[in-house]
């Protein structure tokens, strides 16, 4: 299975906010503070994130090349399902009626009664469109951005002073996201 992100999810954490976070009162590192942020949300967030799972709300696909009982949609929490999509016999896109599956937790499966369609056998012939992430962003989460926007605001080179080494993700940033971690 493959996911594309087709709406990004919006900043967990303001410019104002990490600005404070900083102590920074001066508008002529907006941009590139606004930069951190994006990189540090994007190095734990979605489809590429350390997390494996959705911060903030966004929309993916996910491309499955068959349709199963029920399938595990990936980068939780799920909010919504805004379309399931496949190819048919025809090799025409068909979507399956809203009242025809169901979603519980992050499991998407066919509703009591109904089953689902039959795929042409291929790559990616099933399209799952669907919300994901959290409509408030937890706090562990957005104080462990904040760290990180600090230490890339204040360690500006990959690796530490005088060393070789590249610098890692901070102990106390990856214990606020380890609960939030999704394993695989």
């Amino acid at each position: 299975m493959r996911t594309v992100v087709i709406v990004p999810p919006l900043a967990a954490v303001s410019l104002n906010e990490a600005k404070r976070h900083l102590r920074v009162d001066w508008p002529e590192d907006d941009a590139f503070i606004a930069s951190l942020i994006a990189a540090a949300q994007g190095h734990i967030d979605g489809p590429e994130g350390w997390l494996g799972r959705s911060i903030g709300l966004q929309t993916l696909e996910a491309r499955l090349d068959a349709f199963c009982d029920a399938m595990r949609l990936p980068y939780e929490p799920v909010v919504r399902i805004v379309s399931v999509r496949y190819l048919d016999a025809a090799n025409v896109v068909s979507a399956v009626p809203v009242g025809d599956y169901e979603v519980r937790g992050s499991l998407l499966g066919p509703s009591f009664g109904h089953r689902w369609p039959d795929a042409l056998a291929t790559e990616e012939a099933v399209r799952v469109e669907f919300v994901a992430g959290y409509e408030v962003v937890p706090a562990p989460i957005r104080a462990a951005i904040l760290l990180m926007v600090g230490d890339l605001y204040a360690n500006r080179e990959s690796t530490a002073e005088g060393t070789k080494a590249p610098i890692n993700m901070p102990t106390t940033v990856e214990r606020l996201l380890w609960p939030y971690r999704v394993w695989s």
